[in-house]
């Protein structure tokens, strides 16, 4: 008999209180209700930078406590300019396209 897969607990119980300061957010003085509040914000650039920073900068485990592989999903193509080196590790957890960074148009058209 396989054991069964457990999902590992988060790495704070403190990540459940909504006046936290969560670790993954150093720079800046959001509370755990903050991110859930940007995480659900009306607009996709909004959530896109929000969740760019709590997969880029938080331990995958606590990343499962604020959205789901869905969420993730469904802004991917918005999503990706924010996850900086984490961009390819998350298009292969995902099974997500890992587009080329810096994107061609970045550098405008080339003659």
């Amino acid at each position: 008999m396989q054991p069964s897969a457990l999902p590992l607990p988060p790495t704070s119980p403190s990540l459940s209180d909504g006046n936290t300061r969560p670790y993954f957010l150093w720079w800046t003085d959001a509370t755990v209700a903050d991110l859930r509040e940007h995480l659900a914000d009306p607009s996709p650039e909004v959530r896109a930078y929000w969740m760019g920073a709590l997969l880029r900068e938080a331990n995958t485990r606590d990343v499962w406590l604020f959205v789901t592989p869905d969420d993730i999903r469904r802004i991917w193509l918005r999503l990706t300019r924010y996850l900086g080196r984490t961009r390819a590790m998350w298009a292969f957890l995902l099974h997500l396209p890992c587009p080329a960074w810096p994107p061609p148009e970045a550098f405008g058209k080339r003659r």
